[in-house]
């Protein structure tokens, strides 16, 4: 498509992702008081790991739906499975409705950022879409932005609810947009959609983030409970490799996995979205428990790592437009993030926001080299008809990673909360603080005044201690996105006259 038409479309995948991107910010600005309202801080990485699981699921679901049927029509089906479930997180009344709210919408949330993923790979090759990578990460920076802003503005001033209502006239400007700017063509095949292998993959990736989840901390590692679900994994894991090779149309082609360049990206997602997304979730509870910040600022103390990401995506865009080489990349990604999880290993309750921003800072560069670049990758290892399957098995890696490190994190997290408060105000008050005594969590922004000087001393420093250990963590999953980013091969880049023989092809072929 012309750069005259793409200039058109832009806006309307733009405000789609801003839309998915602002949801995370928002309602990431608003957790540590909606946990504190619904029940507390025990249940945090649960609503977050409800929300990454339902997109997590739905992601190749999207993607495969985008290839079959046409991506306009799939796409805004998933904005309007994603503001109903908005909706319907903003009237739950307790922590479980709002944990199913949460997944539903991360169903819709699924369609979202692949579905503008696939449409920006239809429209714009890979070796050209460099120029356009900066408008992406710019969304990123506005969400990050305006994110905080209104976050911490309804948490501050209004009913948490609003948090996800605010979703409602950003998604219905998107879907206007859409329908009127997207013009795409419409297609539909006989093929079917393999629903056995979506509903055998979705069984075993729930298992595995259940494992990871209460493993060591609700029921021990050699319970019933953890090897029956760790059974039940390999069962439905195994049978969906089986299925997947039988299927006419896999969920998840097993074949392009064959390809060097995309297993190798993939696998970097998956350690990117486990360490990243895992790590950071407890964050604004840092800077509103430990650093006394209040919702809107510590939305706005996020804007260190946005601003990185924004500089160094933008950097890289260019300079793979320009010299078509994109291998440097990655590796220089993963090197960055690995020195931002030794830095934030090292907060502790004095530690400024000024040396917290700067960490945060050197996150967002390391973030930047990696995001858009692993995308552009898995895309063009691909050929054309695969382009939805390889956007949402790249997303879909990156999801899961995600998944398994808020699990993951979220365990080491509470666990490692409920032994500094027990060292420090005993076992009994350990508990009632963490949530574990019958009596709710009385750790959050509203009630950390009302207890005593001694106790609220002890909650800060656990607070503290707990954040540094999940960062000292997320540094053994790091370490090895540099090590499978050096691997990448640079391959020669589609451009326009590429393509335009590619789908002359394609167009003789059918």
């Amino acid at each position: 498509m012309p750069d005259k038409k793409i200039r058109v479309v832009l806006p309307g995948l733009l405000m789609a992702m801003l839309l998915a991107m602002l949801d995370n910010v928002i309602v990431g600005t608003a957790m540590p008081r909606i946990v504190g309202d619904l029940g507390g801080v025990d249940h945090l990485s649960w609503v977050v790991t409800a929300y990454v699981l339902g997109t997590t699921i739905s992601t190749p679901i999207w993607g495969k739906l985008g290839d079959l049927y046409g991506r306009k029509t799939v796409f805004m089906t998933s904005i309007v499975l994603f503001l109903l479930g908005s909706v319907l997180c903003g009237f739950a009344q307790d922590m479980p409705q709002l944990i199913g709210f949460r997944a539903f919408q991360g169903l819709g949330a699924g369609g979202l950022m692949v579905g503008a993923m696939a449409v920006m790979g239809d429209l714009v090759p890979p070796r050209e879409r460099g120029k356009y990578q900066g408008q992406f990460a710019a969304v990123m920076a506005v969400a990050m932005v305006g994110g905080p802003l209104v976050g911490g503005f309804i948490t501050d001033h209004a009913d948490w609810r609003w948090a996800f209502f605010v979703n409602l006239p950003l998604g219905g400007a998107a879907l206007t947009l859409l329908a009127l700017k997207l013009d795409l063509p419409k297609k539909r095949t006989e093929h079917r959609i393999d629903w056995v292998g979506a509903a055998l993959l979705s069984v075993g990736v729930t298992a595995l983030v259940l494992i990871t989840t209460w493993g060591g901390n609700q029921y021990a590692w050699g319970s019933a409970q953890i090897l029956g679900l760790a059974a039940l994994a390999v069962v439905t894991l195994t049978a969906f490799i089986v299925v997947e090779r039988r299927h006419p149309e896999p969920i998840v082609p097993l074949g392009i996995f064959r390809n060097r360049n995309f297993s190798l990206v993939a696998g970097v997602g998956f350690l990117v979205g486990f360490a990243m997304f895992g790590a950071i979730t407890f964050l604004p509870l840092y800077q509103q428990i430990v650093q006394g910040a209040s919702a809107t600022n510590s939305g706005l103390l996020l804007l260190p790592m946005m601003g990185g990401l924004l500089v160094t995506s933008m950097l890289a865009g260019r300079m793979i437009t320009k010299t078509g080489k994109y291998r440097i990349y990655p590796v220089i990604g993963g090197f960055v993030m690995i020195l931002a999880m030794v830095l934030l290993s090292r907060l502790d309750s004095d530690t400024s926001k000024l040396t917290s921003g700067i960490y945060m800072a050197v996150l967002g560069l390391g973030m930047g080299f990696l995001m858009q670049t692993s995308m552009l990758i898995a895309q063009n290892s691909v050929e054309l008809k695969d382009l939805g399957v390889a956007s949402s098995t790249s997303t879909f890696a990156r999801s899961i990673g995600g998944a398994f490190g808020v699990a993951a994190f979220g365990a080491i997290f509470n666990h490692r909360l409920h032994d500094l408060l027990t060292e420090k105000v005993g076992p009994q008050a350990a508990a009632q603080l963490s949530g574990g005594g019958g009596g709710g969590n009385t750790i959050g922004p509203a009630t950390l005044g009302q207890l005593p000087a001694p106790v609220r001393s002890a909650v800060i420093d656990a607070i503290a201690g707990a954040t540094s250990s999940v960062f000292l963590w997320a540094i053994a999953a790091t370490v090895f996105v540099p090590l499978l980013a050096v691997f990448i091969r640079d391959v020669a880049l589609r451009g326009n006259d590429e393509k335009r023989e590619e789908r002359t092809l394609v167009a003789q072929e059918g």
